[in-house]
């Protein structure tokens, strides 16, 4: 009898193909059957790349909530101070700027002679004859006596409903009747040399400040010009932006040719007061209630109105230093 060849196992039957590898694959395991070292060294790599990341996040943090912390107490409440000081700058120095770019365009090589028309207060009184004029500089001195009428009309008129459209110069706010008075007793009982108690603030001030200018153009016409000394640049600001809105000015109004100047150095200020002086027209000095100390030689013009500060005042200047 002959012998069938043994027949081959059939791959079908053996459930899979001899290089297909298991649907799940083990963990490595060497020959003890105990994971690869390799495996571990990979895990524990990776455990302390997630200890570092976490220890970065958590300096990262604290670093964060102390830049908060130092910025909440560093700029808390002041944000709105700042922002005005620098809005004040931007605008006394934009103004300065001008003003001296239109200076420059206007220097005169030759002096010329300057006109000025009689005021009021250079006539003698009537019913005295033969009395000799006054000068305008002694006029003003304390001879305001002489327009005690004109005076207190204006006064009076300031404190009913403001004139926004008034001509500019004019005034166009209105005057509390206490701000009324203490301009009435500047005018007739100081001779418009002397200091008065500061409103609290420099736009309250220049409220005061502006109601004296419009009337000291009734008496004086342009033979004047107002002399502002604040001996910082946002306080400056603060006048201008003032004295613009009561007067109804604009930027060219403030310059060395124009009828308000503002001043940081006092001895700036006198120079020009001399120079006005000798030109034959008033200077009309105004000091911001923030200057400590006020120099001799400006007590000596005929015209000038001090600020004497407040608490409020003395409140504001903690705040810039």
């Amino acid at each position: 009898m002959t012998d069938s060849p043994t027949p081959e196992p059939s791959t079908a039957a053996s459930g899979a193909a001899p290089d297909q590898a298991p649907l799940n694959d083990p963990q490595p395991v060497d020959g003890a059957g105990s994971p690869a070292p390799w495996a571990d060294l990979a895990l524990q790599e990776l455990r302390e790349r997630r200890d570092r990341l976490e220890r970065e996040i958590a300096e990262l943090e604290n670093r964060r909530a102390m830049i908060e912390r130092e910025s909440t107490s560093s700029f808390a409440g002041q944000a709105d101070a700042i922002s005005r000081r620098l809005k004040g700058f931007q605008d006394y120095l934009v103004g300065a700027l001008q003003g001296l770019a239109v200076a420059a365009e206007q220097i005169e090589l030759v002096p010329q002679q300057v006109l000025v028309q009689p005021s009021p207060l250079d006539t003698a009184p009537s019913g005295e004859p033969g009395q000799p004029p006054v000068a305008a500089a002694t006029a003003a001195a304390g001879l305001f006596a002489a327009d005690a009428a004109l005076i207190r009309a204006r006064l009076t008129a300031f404190q009913g409903q403001p004139d926004f459209y008034a001509d500019p110069w004019k005034l166009r706010r209105s005057l509390e009747a206490g701000t009324a008075s203490c301009l009435e007793n500047w005018f007739l009982d100081q001779g418009g040399r002397g200091a008065q108690p500061s409103a609290g603030s420099r736009g309250r001030n220049g409220l005061i400040t502006a109601a004296a200018v419009s009337i000291l153009g009734d008496l004086y016409g342009d033979r004047f010009q107002t002399l502002v000394l604040a001996g910082q640049p946002e306080r400056l600001g603060d006048w201008r932006r003032s004295l613009q809105d009561s007067l109804g000015l604009s930027r060219e109004d403030f310059g060395p040719s124009s009828g308000i100047v503002l001043f940081e150095r006092p001895d700036a200020l006198i120079e020009r007061a001399d120079r006005l002086e000798e030109r034959g027209e008033l200077p009309f000095i105004v000091i911001d209630p923030g200057e400590q100390v006020v120099e001799i030689p400006i007590l000596q013009f005929p015209l000038w109105l001090a600020f004497a500060p407040g608490p409020a005042d003395l409140a504001d200047e903690e705040a810039f230093y």
